[in-house]
């Protein structure tokens, strides 16, 4: 069970990890990238609503839609966008620099695929509720991987001479490729 688990976090981590290689959540990824400390704590965020996706849809896949799977995906919405709203509030309260920093990403986690990708992947695959909470814990830190490693690249980027043709986006979009093709190579430890 154990050895389960720690493999499902790594898997969603490295593995299959959202961004890199299942290309989910490519908006918050391109566009919060600027900043590490802006990055970290998006891809903190975006744990935190992964962590109670996986537990609603738990939920809401034992208890309420059993009868009723076609409302699934309206169901794993509703969750996220409430989720995405408890989060909001916490960090415009608490956070109040962290909120204008992320500005209209923070609402955008949403609309974030990659939060509703663990919704449904978590049920396709019948995960129980431990192996979902690992699944949402490795998707979270993969995701917050991949945006501090894009926005630690991309500020050094901001300290070396890029050829203007390549500024601002092509040279990000080849730094994302790379960091893509260098996540497809953990492909050779498996999947689940």
């Amino acid at each position: 069970m154990m050895g389960n688990v720690a493999w499902i976090i790594v898997s969603s981590l490295l593995v299959n990890n959202f961004t890199l290689v299942m290309f989910l959540g490519l908006c918050s990824f391109f566009g919060v990238t600027k900043q590490i400390e802006t990055a970290f704590k998006l891809g903190l965020a975006n744990t935190f609503v992964l962590l109670m996706t996986a537990l609603s849809a738990w939920f809401l896949n034992k208890y309420v839609l059993g009868p009723a799977p076609y409302l699934r995906t309206i169901a794993f919405i509703v969750v996220i966008a409430s989720a995405v709203q408890i989060v909001e509030m916490a960090v415009k309260k608490h956070y109040p620099l962290l909120f204008r920093q992320l500005g209209i990403y923070l609402p955008l986690i949403t609309t974030n695929c990659a939060i509703l990708g663990l919704a449904i992947f978590q049920t396709n695959r019948g995960y129980n509720l431990i192996e979902g909470l690992a699944f949402a814990i490795g998707a979270g830190l993969g995701l917050t991987l991949a945006l501090t490693l894009l926005a630690s690249i991309r500020m050094r980027t901001e300290l070396t001479e890029v050829p203007q043709v390549a500024r601002p986006m092509a040279i990000v979009l080849f730094i994302a490729s790379c960091l893509s093709m260098a996540f497809m190579g953990f492909a050779g430890l498996g999947t689940i």
